[in-house]
């Protein structure tokens, strides 16, 4: 219920806001949950059949012609947030300004082939995790963490969630 409450107040106009440290925090959950969640996928469902979106062939599409060379198997905050990348990265979003939540901060592996772990996430908006998550997918690089790690067992979720 908490984090329905949340929710609602992350939806709100970020000058609402200020450096709000709540605030913060609240992102910081969410993107986390949707981490967990995407990994969850990844494990149980193969991920050349995994559509993150509908729109998963525009963004494919578009991703490979602005970003040709981009290896996607291993990225780093220097590879994706330099000074020339954040504006080509910026133009790549903007080309999907319609979609829902398309700029909120998401969690991203660094390394396709790993688990999540704080060593192996970097802090990407929402469009660009899907252009490379979905490109991983089409190119097999989600592969190895599918074969790897199996999903947590329902009834271990169920425990944690009540804990």
């Amino acid at each position: 219920m908490e984090l329905m409450k949340g929710a609602s107040l992350l939806s709100r106009p970020a000058e609402e806001f200020g450096n709000d440290s709540l605030v913060e925090e609240m992102w910081a959950a969410k993107a986390l949950e949707h981490a967990e969640v995407h990994f969850n996928l990844l494990t149980s469902v193969h991920p050349s059949t995994l559509r993150l979106t509908p729109y998963d062939d525009q963004i494919y599409t578009t991703f490979r012609q602005d970003f040709p060379d981009l290896n996607v198997g291993f990225l780093s905050d220097e590879i994706l947030k330099s000074a020339t990348e954040k504006l080509k990265w910026r133009q790549f979003a903007e080309k999907f300004n319609k979609m829902e939540d398309y700029s909120y901060g998401t969690l991203m592996r660094a390394d396709a082939s790993k688990e999540f772990s704080p060593d192996n996430s970097i802090f990407v908006f929402r469009v660009q995790f899907l252009a490379i998550e979905i490109a991983r997918n089409r190119e097999g690089l989600n592969n190895e963490v599918h074969n790897k790690y199996k999903p947590a067992p329902k009834a271990a979720q169920s425990i944690e969630g009540t804990q």
